[in-house]
């Protein structure tokens, strides 16, 4: 009996869900290639410690992007690798996957996306979309008359969605979410403090000491990087406003993207909306106060779900169990 797949492909990263078994992997998104053997050296966290710090021959680098395919390759390759590691793949036991793509995704990019996973040894392939499965994974009715919003901060991308009758009524996704706020902390250190540091610097300084709100002291934290103007070595302490400082302008947009929805929301609808709230999704809802931040520009209640990184992956794991979730079920296509 071939095993059944839940699949979420993430910028960041990477979830594996398998029926029976619940979330099997959880992984970043990162793989590391030998350019001039043409090899992968390295995947997951062991290739996300070598960012920046790899030789001219090595790169590291994420293969999806924004939820699709950014190298076919490499990104077969590395599904391919999360197959074998989680005993998903056999000589005799090819995998039935299903995975999640972006609300809005084009036919090129699902075709990309499918092709990638039977080259990484799927016997079928089935596709949901994100916000479904994120609205799932959180606990929400779908199928009820009663229309809900989920909001997915992950990434690469932010998705604000309004669900009604099992079927997406109105949606907007932007190119700013996670990896933007780490960018704006690496430009705001470079430009006011003089120092220049990486990606996974930026990152866990978001997420050790990041706020949305003014007035939000999470302490301080020590980072090292290269003085731009003495060209050395340096550390130096980061408070929680230097990095609100840096990000809010970037989370007041994502708010503005919630308010457009809100705003081509059928007023039915956005009466429900008003009653029951918005919920939170994905590692941005994760930041301190960004649920009072949305709450405060949108004038409504906001939930984090339970879990919010897990939610797709959970999603998409129920819809496996029970495909009818979702009127007409999932069709696969095999190979």
């Amino acid at each position: 009996m071939p095993k059944h797949i839940g699949l979420d492909l993430g910028t960041s990263n990477t979830r594996m869900y398998i029926k029976g078994r619940g979330i099997v992997l959880r992984s970043p998104t990162v793989v590391a290639v030998d350019t001039q053997e043409d090899t992968v050296v390295a995947l997951g966290s062991e290739a996300k410690r070598m960012i920046g710090k790899t030789p001219f021959n090595i790169t590291a680098f994420r293969p999806i992007q924004n939820g699709v395919i950014a190298d076919f390759e490499v990104s077969a390759m590395m599904i391919h690798e999360y197959f074998v590691r989680t005993e998903a793949l056999s000589l005799f036991n090819r995998p039935v996957v299903l995975v999640s793509t972006p609300g809005k995704c084009t036919e090129v990019e699902r075709l990309a996306l499918e092709n990638a996973i039977f080259e990484a040894g799927a016997k079928a392939v089935g596709m949901v979309k994100s916000p479904l499965a994120c609205a799932i994974g959180a606990g929400l009715k779908i199928n009820s008359a009663r229309g809900c919003m989920v909001v997915d901060i992950g990434g690469g991308m932010t998705q604000a969605t309004v669900i009604s009758s099992g079927g997406i009524v109105t949606s907007k996704a932007i190119k700013l979410a996670g990896d933007k706020l780490d960018g704006a902390i690496i430009n705001s250190l470079r430009s006011k403090r003089g120092l220049f540091i990486g990606d996974v610097s930026a990152e866990m300084i978001k997420v050790k000491i990041g706020a949305a709100m003014p007035g939000m002291n999470r302490g301080t934290v020590e980072v090292s990087g290269r003085n731009e103007q003495l060209k050395c070595a340096q550390s130096i302490h980061v408070s929680t406003a230097d990095i609100y400082n840096a990000i809010h302008t970037a989370l007041e947009a994502i708010c503005r993207t919630i308010m457009n929805v809100l705003e081509i929301t059928p007023p039915e609808i956005a009466s429900d909306i008003s009653d029951y709230g918005i919920m939170l999704v994905g590692g941005g809802a994760n930041i301190s106060g960004i649920s009072e931040l949305i709450q405060k520009k949108t004038g409504l209640r906001v939930t984090i779900a339970k879990n919010p990184m897990d939610c797709e992956c959970n999603g998409i794991g129920k819809l496996i169990e029970k495909p009818n979730i979702i009127p007409g079920g999932i069709l696969y296509k095999n190979r």
